[in-house]
């Protein structure tokens, strides 16, 4: 098959492969050209939990939860706070069309690809507090039966499929170092063919060219994904005004290709670049103890009940805790002066409340096997946690607080811990657990997050004192900021058509996923409702596909 195609694909993740699917299902021929070598299929998407946000769904309604449009783009304007009038413009407009599909399309679309979701529904970003304000009403967390690889899955194939029928070509290890534009529109790309790889997927490959190559097209759509895995970049755009300063040490919650490369090279080319400031980095990161990337970090997915204390002892205010406010809690964290934190709490919490992130962390659901997904209910830390309890290096595990504090000590790299100043941190805590109530915020929201079932059974231990040896031993988990998601990037209209800084859209340029916000520029605003990253690669990749097909016909 030739070169010549109706449409260049830049990166072949989840965003390329839903555009290129949506072309080729109008009959359109595509080229997707990506630097990494055929593993890396479906990118960065792959390694997800997978977690998708639905509004009132099925799963939603059969758990109790009333859920609606209206309460929806509340919590999602609420969590956003949108400000700006120029570089908002757009991302106003997504979030709207966006939590319109959450609510309505979404779920069909998906099933009809064949993507299924388990039957309970997660409460992620609980939020800062307020109704108004930052988090998540009611649960919407619906996790992919199959995860991260799952969802890559329901849209690789039919590419593949395409790509046997001569509607799709494959460039791999071609690094697009240029746009090209003439007359005004995009109609091509130009790069580095770089040397093969047999890397697997994740691991960092060679740079070193081998040739050049130029390729041309009606339409170039960029889906080349953030700068999660450049933390020169990462500091480069941190907010420090609204943040404080960026952390001297993080750990990296994505692959190495996750560069930001094509940012600044569609920005070069006359692309408009909104929002550059804003971006989704964790606080609950451990340094993975078998490593695939470079600096490879986990998300703990903690449950509410674990106490949160900074590098020096003391505890985080409220409303800072587990799985509540991810970027309030990051911003606290930074204006300590330390990079890290700890996590105390029992075997108890561990083994009911301890879930890490990644497909390759969740063997049991990515595998879609039932009989090993049941046995989380059974005593016992799930296999991953336990590994990470056994070889990790944040991970500190004694019988009493004094051998714990001091174990803390043997792995902080700044100041020491004291012990009373602890104990009077667990003691506090301690004292609120004896009654149903209580006027400590957190006990509060654990009681809270008992109160919906599915939490109770599975996700949320039953209220203790952390000094009761009956729930012991006791467990220290060092805490590292992770980097993640880029919530800015390319400005584009809703058919994802990159906009220039005149605000005037861009002949023949396209972008969708996390290059473009996840769509418009940053359709999160200042912050995400988790289960939306994955859904934005869909609902911008859709649109850029839909849009171009439209146009080309």
């Amino acid at each position: 098959m030739s070169d010549d195609a109706d449409v260049i694909v830049v990166g072949a993740g989840l965003a390329g492969l839903v555009a290129t699917y949506e072309l080729v299902r109008a009959g359109r021929k595509v080229l997707v050209v990506d630097q990494e070598n055929e593993a890396n299929l479906g990118g960065q998407a792959f390694w997800s939990l997978g977690g998708l946000f639905f509004v009132n769904s099925p799963e939603q309604r059969r758990m109790g939860i009333k859920d609606s449009y209206d309460l929806a783009l509340a919590d999602w304007m609420g969590s956003a706070a949108f400000d700006r009038e120029r570089e908002d413009h757009w991302p106003r407009q997504w979030a709207k069309a966006y939590v319109n599909f959450a609510a309505g399309e979404k779920r069909s679309y998906l099933y009809g690809l064949g993507l299924k979701v388990t039957a309970t529904v997660g409460w992620a970003e609980r939020g800062a507090g307020t109704a108004g304000g930052h988090g998540n009403s009611v649960p919407r967390f619906h996790l992919t039966w199959g995860t991260g690889p799952e969802v890559v899955r329901v849209f690789r194939e039919p590419v593949l499929a395409a790509a046997a029928r001569g509607l799709v070509t494959f460039k791999y290890r071609h690094r697009v170092d240029d746009l090209i534009v003439e007359g005004g529109a995009a109609v091509g790309v130009r790069g580095s063919v770089l040397v093969p790889s047999s890397e697997p997927r994740g691991a960092a490959s060679s740079r070193e060219p081998a040739g050049e190559f130029e390729l041309r097209a009606q339409a170039v759509v960029v889906t080349s994904g953030g700068i999660g895995g450049d933390h020169d970049l990462v500091r480069k755009n941190w907010p420090v005004e609204r943040m404080g300063p960026a952390p001297r040490s993080m750990v990296t919650g994505v692959p190495a290709y996750v560069d930001g490369r094509m940012l600044g090279i569609t920005e070069e080319a006359g692309g408009s670049i909104v929002n550059r400031d804003r971006m989704w980095h964790y606080t609950e990161g451990l340094k993975n103890w078998d490593p695939i990337w470079p600096g490879h970090g986990i998300r703990i997915i903690p449950g509410p009940s674990s106490l949160w204390l900074d590098a020096t002892g003391r505890r985080l205010p409220a409303p800072l805790f587990p799985g509540h406010d991810t970027l309030g809690t990051l911003k606290h964290i930074v204006g300590t002066g330390h990079d890290y934190t700890w996590f105390v709490l029992t075997r108890s919490i561990v083994e009911k409340e301890f879930a890490l992130s990644g497909s390759e962390q969740n063997p049991d659901i990515t595998g879609k096997d039932l009989k090993l997904v049941l046995s989380r209910v059974r005593k016992g830390a799930p296999g991953p946690v336990q590994a990470f309890l056994d070889h990790g290096e944040d991970f500190v595990i004694r019988r009493s607080l004094r051998d714990l504090v001091d174990g803390m000590n043997g792995i902080s790299p700044g100041p020491k811990l004291e012990l009373d100043q602890v104990e009077r941190e667990i003691l506090a805590r301690d004292r609120e657990i004896d009654n149903g109530y209580s006027k400590d915020f957190q006990v509060m929201s654990m009681r809270n997050a008992r109160a919906y079932w599915p939490d109770r059974i599975t996700r949320v231990a039953k209220p203790h004192r952390l000094l009761d040896p009956a729930h012991g031993p006791l467990i220290a988990v060092r805490l590292h900021v992770l980097t993640r998601k880029t919530l800015g990037g390319l400005e584009t209209t809703l058919d994802s058509q990159v906009v220039r800084p005149d605000g005037t859209p861009f002949d023949g340029l396209y972008a969708a996923g996390e290059v473009a916000g996840f769509g418009g520029g940053g359709v999160h605003g200042y912050n995400a409702l988790e289960g939306t990253f994955l859904g934005g690669c869909i609902f911008s990749g859709r649109a850029a596909g839909r849009a171009l097909a439209r146009r080309l016909a």
